[in-house]
């Protein structure tokens, strides 16, 4: 068996992508993980906080990039910074609560202290270990080489040559500014992130966000027999799929001409006049008629807004989830989950919205169990020698063909990126898989 990823393997990727197929191998190889951390986790943008996590001077929250720990710090000029969560002096994990609030840092080891500006503050008998001229300057926190927000969205790069987060945005930000930016405050988000563990691949959970709208009949039947969600196979397949540049990708899944919904996702008609007023006619006309918003923007921050209710169009509640999925190993990730709500909206509301994430795509919600299940399943059938085979003898190809040249765009949606009439289609799953292919075939 042919164990090493070289370029050949990266090529053939490439040319079955065209046709529509992808190595089935990709999602649980080692080779493929180290990759992944090399050329995509520390050279782009990696999403690691909410800026309403850290509203005062002295706030922190404790993060991840990967497997590089960062301390995320709101600082005495209420600027926003990210440090490797590193002591300086032996390397140890500096900060280990998951949020607080600050003046000083100090490490448990050797008593090495930071400010919240990141400075070496303070050394343990210093005078008499290192001596006077010891320069403190040089040994304060690492600082993370680049931290942008949108919309309240912190990202932070280990690459200091990074492009500016809003070019790698690109046309999501339309899209965003939808989820994000409809309101004069902006979001919130309610209590801490919610975390567990999924023995999976970060492919297979962002790739079913990015577009995989084909799932919900099957793999969400429980919640059709509930009466949580339409009886109808193809309900989801209405609306659009919408392919971005950079891998980005998400649909927006609308309601068939026979049925009508809330406007604005059943939001709270008291935030409509700032809808009005913050959005443009066009974001206006999409967001007005959109059950559910679900995508990903690349690599791995993945985002829902769906219309649930206790009945198929009965008492429906809007919810915004983001959710990051950490990469642990080829075959496990930890999944991070945020709730967001309009910082204005009625405290009712905010309670209700809350409640209904949690029971259906919190870590024990009916839907996201369905999920995970299947996930799950999906990387145990990765790992054997004949999915894992590079050398393609048993065709251990998976199938990304839904819609390949028979499905055309539309020249009429009002948003940015290439639209296609449905989102029962594979279009977004090869654009990520297209822009995760050119970043593992450049040269490092």
């Amino acid at each position: 068996m042919n164990k090493t990823v070289n370029k050949d393997h990266l090529s053939n990727i490439k040319d079955m992508l065209q046709t529509g197929k992808l190595p089935q191998w990709i999602m649980t190889d080692p080779e493929i993980h180290q990759l992944e951390i090399e050329k995509i986790f520390s050279k782009k943008w990696y999403f690691i906080a909410h800026e309403s996590e850290i509203p005062n001077k002295g706030d922190y929250v404790s993060r991840w990039i990967v497997h590089d720990p960062v301390l995320v710090i709101r600082n005495g000029e209420g600027e926003i910074n990210a440090f490797i969560n590193s002591c300086t002096h032996r390397g140890v994990h500096l900060c280990t609560a998951d949020l607080g609030n600050k003046k000083t840092f100090t490490c448990p080891y050797h008593g090495w202290t930071y400010n919240i500006e990141g400075e070496l503050v303070g050394i343990l008998a210093g005078n008499k270990l290192y001596g006077e001229d010891m320069d403190k300057k040089e040994w304060g926190l690492r600082k993370v080489p680049k931290v942008e927000s949108y919309h309240g969205l912190i990202f932070a790069s280990l690459n200091p040559d990074s492009e500016p987060l809003e070019e790698f945005l690109g046309g999501l930000k339309w899209y965003f500014d939808i989820m994000l930016g409809r309101s004069n405050k902006g979001m919130e988000v309610i209590g801490a992130p919610q975390r567990w563990v999924v023995d999976t691949n970060w492919k297979v959970s962002a790739e079913v966000f990015v577009g995989d709208a084909y799932h919900t009949a099957m793999t969400h039947r429980s919640t059709v027999e509930l009466g949580i969600s339409p009886k109808d196979p193809l309900f989801a397949s209405n609306g659009y799929q919408i392919q971005l540049e950079n891998g980005h990708g998400l649909n927006v899944i609308q309601p068939p001409a026979s049925v009508s919904i809330p406007p604005y996702q059943g939001l709270p008609e008291e935030l409509w006049p700032m809808f009005q007023e913050n959005l443009t006619e066009e974001q206006l006309s999409v967001f007005k008629n959109t059950m559910v918003f679900n995508g990903n923007c690349f690599p791995n921050l993945s985002f829902l807004s769906p219309m649930h209710g206790k009945g198929e169009h009965e008492n429906l509640t809007n919810f915004l989830t983001i959710r990051q999925w950490r990469p642990l190993g080829p075959d496990k990730i930890e999944a991070w989950s945020w709730v967001l709500v309009d910082k204005e909206a009625p405290q009712e509301f905010k309670e209700n919205s809350y409640k209904r994430y949690v029971n259906t795509f919190g870590p024990g919600g009916t839907l996201e169990q369905d999920d995970t299940e299947l996930w799950t399943r999906l990387a145990d059938a990765s790992k054997g020698v004949t999915a894992r085979d590079k050398s393609l003898h048993f065709n251990n190809v998976v199938n990304y063909l839904m819609g390949l040249d028979f499905v055309e765009p539309v020249d009429d949606f009002p948003g940015p990126g290439i639209a296609y009439p449905t989102t029962f289609l594979d279009v977004v799953h090869r654009g990520f898989y297209e822009y995760w292919q050119e970043l593992l075939s450049k040269e490092s």
